[in-house]
């Protein structure tokens, strides 16, 4: 990674990177590999972890996803805070990139951003990065727009407020995407790029982080500058480090999106990020009951002893089982019973197929609920229009980089 400029030298040194690569694990937006180690990551991103103070200023009760720890670092989440008590303006940002099926890691920051919106009014963007996909992954852009049409149908059934929600698409809103992005493009260095993401691949990848720029900056664009949080997993946080670099450097109306960060869902086989182009299992927000079931069962990995005897003796590990990871995380309600479970589990009277079968349930509960607000592809387009970008809310985010109404090609003469 080159170290002759560093991507956040405008602004705070909270957003600076360790130029040191750790040998044991590497994570980027576009790879994940080895055991991560959540807090050594924090100290190379330059991120804060989230004290048990800033937890207790989220509205209450605060979100499983909170207390539980998946979220668990963050940038000026002060500023949120501050910005919800206030009852000030107040935007999330999380998107998605069209790959493949949604499955349970996709969706749970999704769910997040939703109770977040309900319970302070905060107005959701969700990006959908098909540009990107298509340019980084060997899919053709039909298969990138036929899974972003299924990814948005699961997106729609998350049950977002349309009138504070905005569902963008890169290349089917590309009339505000692309201007927006050629005004942020202007800002960012080819040094700063590689800075943060290596050397890109393509030219179109060399772009692509003044498209994720303006994903983040475009509540901004749209209503002004106001608190802008992004949540989403750790990973994904280069692309908030090079967003508050431009934001940084006060040429735009905007301030530095803050973010929320997140510990990965793990994959059925285990430890590792659940990702829906590896070869590890997953669970699809389209599996049925059965298939749920089956997969749990036989796939997720367990903290459990090798026989029901040697079990009972020792007891197993919750940290490492998949079935319960998945319960506390999110698909376990109950704070208590999350607890009795561990509790059972590590002295041996719970057994592995019990928690997963427990897992399994409540994990097909969810699904169930989530697929009967899903449209159909036929319903899509019609449900889709109320989280579309309104010609007003376009002109506005235009005009945020001095390409707003009255703007006009200039004649011969004007030229001359």
């Amino acid at each position: 990674m080159p170290t002759d400029h560093d991507p956040t030298d405008s602004s705070d040194s909270s957003d600076s990177a360790d130029a040191v690569e750790p040998d044991d694990f590497d994570v980027t937006p576009y790879a994940v590999s080895g055991e991560v180690d959540y807090e050594r990551l924090l100290a190379r991103f330059g991120a804060d972890a989230l004290t048990d103070d800033q937890i207790d200023r989220f509205p209450r009760p605060p979100h499983p996803l909170l207390h539980r720890g998946v979220f668990y670092a963050g940038r000026d989440v002060d500023r949120l805070l501050d910005a919800i008590e206030a009852d000030e303006p107040i935007s999330i940002v999380t998107g998605i990139g069209p790959s493949g099926p949604m499955h349970l890691g996709h969706v749970l920051p999704f769910y997040f951003a939703k109770w977040l919106q309900a319970e302070t009014g905060a107005h959701v963007y969700v990006p959908l990065s098909d540009d990107e996909k298509y340019l980084s992954k060997d899919l053709s852009l039909a298969a990138v727009r036929a899974y972003a049409r299924e990814n948005l149908r699961d997106l729609l059934a998350v049950g977002f407020d349309p009138d504070r929600t905005r569902i963008v698409v890169d290349t089917a809103d590309a009339d505000v995407i692309y201007p927006l992005a050629t005004a942020l493009a202007k800002r960012v260095t080819p040094a700063t790029v590689e800075a943060v993401y290596g050397e890109p691949e393509n030219v179109g990848m060399g772009f692509y982080p003044a498209v994720q720029a303006t994903h983040l900056l475009l509540p901004q664009f749209v209503r002004g500058p106001h608190a802008t949080t992004v949540p989403i997993a750790v990973d994904q946080d280069p692309h908030v480090r090079l967003c508050r670099d431009v934001a940084a450097k006060e040429v735009l109306d905007a301030e530095k999106p803050g973010a929320l960060l997140s510990r990965f869902l793990p994959s059925l086989g285990g430890p590792g990020k659940m990702s829906a182009s590896d070869e590890a299992l997953s669970i699809d927000l389209t599996d049925d009951r059965e298939t749920v079931r089956e997969k749990v069962m036989q796939y997720a990995y367990s903290g459990g002893q090798s026989s029901v005897e040697a079990h009972r003796e020792l007891g197993g590990d919750p940290e490492v089982d998949v079935a319960y990871r998945y319960l506390h995380a999110f698909f376990e309600p109950d704070d208590a019973e999350v607890e009795r479970l561990a509790r059972e589990y590590r002295a041996g009277d719970l057994l592995t197929g019990d928690l997963k079968a427990r897992a399994a349930e409540r994990i097909a509960d969810f699904l169930d609920a989530h697929q009967s607000r899903r449209p159909s592809d036929a319903e899509l387009d019609g449900a889709l229009e109320p989280y579309r970008l309104t010609a007003e809310e376009r002109e506005r985010a235009l005009a945020a980089v001095g390409l707003g109404p009255g703007v006009r090609t200039l004649d011969v003469e004007e030229d001359e």
